[in-house]
């Protein structure tokens, strides 16, 4: 059972039900009387006769119209802020591929909440300032850099902002700088340790690696197992959105049986992604939170579109807060792979630069014992099929421009024209394999 030397910060995370709730319902009247400064909200929420007075109880919560997407891109750059732009100290924005992109802004008090609770998932887990922590991700206008490292720093530890890829390097921080914890996405996790195998590190004997924070990408308990066994450390998912700041919205404790969300910075709701109907505990459905600890930009009912369910029962470790279970999966067409965000017409874009290419495609996501795979299957339009040595310099040169697109490298198969599916209706552009682990 959790007791206070186990939290970075007892009061909350040690709240009972009662105490969570009445909390939540505070703020969130609060957060409804800001969001009238935002010109979004403000007419919205008086469109359906909303305010913060006639918010009586959390049950008033569905009252409220959802928020979507959507409605970030529409109202693109500032337009859902509830604050005025000099009172903002960052943002973080989607790569808006498929029109604007999303912007999420920041206050000062608003960063340093973030890396609170950031610090307070690390602390849950067991690191404390005398780690040193290791971050594997992109930093920019990714979240999953910049949020770690503030929550690093916030609980003491010497960081390394490592940055993502040249797994060489990597390996030799990890080796020379003593990293006891390293964040990284499941299928790099796998990667690292291959690379190390071909370089003769054991990490059990070369290094001083405990502690792996894993997330981003869609992972089997099979293979947290076997990452933690390759490596010789205890993996932790995390879950975090750039529209809820990034990391640190819901984290395993150490008892690794579900993610215990923060309620006191959001409200959780798991609806039916159709009727959008609220479904029971233990029911998966479409996460919807509300945030009720944001200055900027603070979001209600906003459906993330990721597929997960509420843990019914009690955490061993005493948290009160609820427990997601792992995302199985998102309610859009969006790809989430090796931890990136992908639409299939970023890959369409690509491939229509080459006149030798026709108009069909494919994309096929399956699993494999060292983490996700994706093939790009494409028709040769022009190009003579038995050109076997013009062939696999396309083939290159399509691998490089993908990867230079969606930061990932796939595989690409030219096959004949005619060779892929038709279809009379909207054609099937992906065939994701990996749906069938994920819902086992």
């Amino acid at each position: 059972m959790v007791n206070q030397e186990d939290c970075f910060n007892p009061e909350m995370e040690l709240m009972s039900r009662r105490e969570i709730e009445t909390l939540q319902l505070q703020r969130l009247k609060a957060t409804v009387e800001h969001c009238m400064n935002s010109p979004f909200y403000n007419t919205r929420l008086k469109d359906y006769g909303v305010s913060a007075e006639n918010i009586k109880s959390l049950d008033d919560l569905k009252r409220i119209p959802f928020t979507t997407k959507q409605d970030l891109r529409n109202t693109y750059p500032f337009g859902i802020a509830s604050v005025s732009l000099d009172k903002c100290a960052r943002l973080h924005s989607s790569s808006g591929t498929t029109g604007n992109p999303t912007v999420i802004l920041h206050t000062q008090k608003d960063l340093n909440e973030w890396a609170n609770a950031v610090a307070r998932c690390l602390y849950m887990v067991g690191l404390r300032p005398n780690d040193v922590f290791q971050n594997s991700s992109g930093y920019g206008m990714f979240t999953g850099g910049l949020g770690f490292q503030y929550g690093a720093e916030r609980l003491g530890m010497l960081t390394v902002p490592a940055a993502a890829g040249n797994t060489m390097r990597q390996i030799k921080f990890i080796k020379d700088f003593g990293t006891t914890a390293l964040h990284a996405v499941p299928s790099y996790a796998t990667r690292l340790f291959e690379i190390m195998q071909q370089e003769g590190v054991d990490p059990n004997r070369d290094t001083k690696l405990k502690t792996l924070i894993i997330g981003a990408e869609p992972h089997s308990e099979e293979q947290r197992r076997k990452i933690e066994e390759m490596l010789g450390v205890k993996a932790y998912n995390s879950f975090g959105m750039s529209e809820m700041c990034g990391p640190g919205v819901a984290f395993e404790c150490k008892e690794q049986n579900g993610l215990h969300i923060w309620e006191d910075y959001y409200i959780v709701e798991i609806v039916n992604p159709d009727t959008l109907e609220p479904v029971p505990d233990g029911e998966f459905g479409e996460l919807v939170l509300t945030t009720i600890n944001r200055e900027a930009m603070p979001l209600l009912r906003y459906r993330t579109r990721d597929l997960t369910r509420i843990l019914p029962g009690d955490c061993p470790c005493g948290r009160q807060h609820k427990r997601l279970d792992r995302m199985k999966g998102r309610s859009d067409d969006m790809i989430i792979f090796r931890g990136v965000n992908i639409f299939p017409i970023q890959i369409e874009t690509v491939l229509m630069q080459f006149k030798e290419l026709g108009t069909n495609y494919l994309i096929t996501l399956d699993n494999s014992p060292k983490g996700d795979v994706m093939t790009v299957e494409v028709e040769v339009n022009a190009l003579a099929t038995d050109d076997f040595g013009r062939l696999a310099t396309l083939q290159k040169e399509i691998i490089s421009r993908l990867k230079a697109e969606i930061l990932v490298t796939v595989k690409v198969r030219l096959v004949p024209n005619g060779n892929l599916p038709q279809s009379e209706g909207k054609a099937v552009r992906v065939k994701d394999n990996r749906k069938t682990l994920y819902n086992s």
